[in-house]
């Protein structure tokens, strides 16, 4: 069963009806974005739910596990063509100032174990790759991310990571209205609740991104090695970096 079963098929008819989930044209200068997948969302080992928020309150216990696997073969594609590939997390240390009304609806916030944020070792970041800290659901929300992306030229934002119906929405959503293409893995993207990963892809992918299994976005990964327009524009970085070292 995938999670499109989980939707009424009248959902499905009504939106394709209104004219929604047209696909949107992919540039050529994309960027990977790891969303939060640290120990605090997936626990140290493949427990079922309920046995893992016990120690980590945030877990999404299994689902999450199951998803690492997808990741890693996005995120090591993504390296292999050598676009940015950027990570998120929580801060190390929350106070109840940095958490918001997190507090209020969710107090366990400030009641996590001290590797929560950590992100997981089997898709540890490289020390060239940029990790961002941040407090609210959106990638986008109080860090510079957009500054990031408009520097490094990119058109093109692949999402992974969890949760579907939080940080990955939140941040699909800003990405949208900032003007970016938006694919959404749906195989490396996860949630603790079934019906909040399904509810949420559907929304997403007739809104606001693309949302594709693995292997289509593997093939889009390997089109962007072969486009001669990202070529030219990894010619210019060198160019660019090897400048900047002659004037040092």
């Amino acid at each position: 069963m995938t999670w499109k079963d989980l939707i009424p098929a009248t959902d499905f008819e009504v939106c394709a009806a209104a004219g929604y989930g047209k696909r949107v044209k992919r540039g050529a200068h994309p960027a990977l974005l790891v969303t939060d997948v640290t120990y605090g969302f997936v626990g140290r080992e493949p427990l079922p739910v309920l046995e893992s928020i016990a120690t980590y309150p945030n877990s999404c216990g299994e689902a999450g596990w199951r998803a690492i696997p997808e990741i890693r073969k996005i995120l090591l594609a993504s390296r292999q063509v050598r676009i940015p590939v950027i990570f998120t997390a929580g801060v190390f240390v929350a106070t109840s100032r940095q958490a918001g009304r997190w507090r209020e609806k969710h107090p366990q916030t400030l009641e996590q174990p001290e590797d929560a944020h950590d992100i997981v070792d089997e898709i540890s970041p490289l020390s060239s790759e940029l990790v961002l800290r941040k407090t609210k659901p959106s990638a986008f929300h109080g860090t510079p991310l957009v500054s990031t992306l408009v520097y490094e030229n990119v058109d093109t934002l692949l999402v992974i990571g969890c949760t579907t119906s939080g940080c990955v929405r939140a941040t699909v959503v800003d990405a949208f209205s900032y003007g970016f293409s938006v694919m959404v893995v749906e195989d490396a993207v996860f949630d603790r609740a079934e019906l909040s990963h399904a509810v949420n892809l559907f929304d997403m992918d007739f809104k606001y991104a693309d949302v594709v299994p693995s292997h289509q976005a593997l093939e889009y990964l390997k089109s962007v090695a072969r486009s001669d327009v990202l070529s030219s524009w990894r010619d210019r970085q060198k160019a660019s970096a090897a400048g900047d070292s002659e004037a040092k």
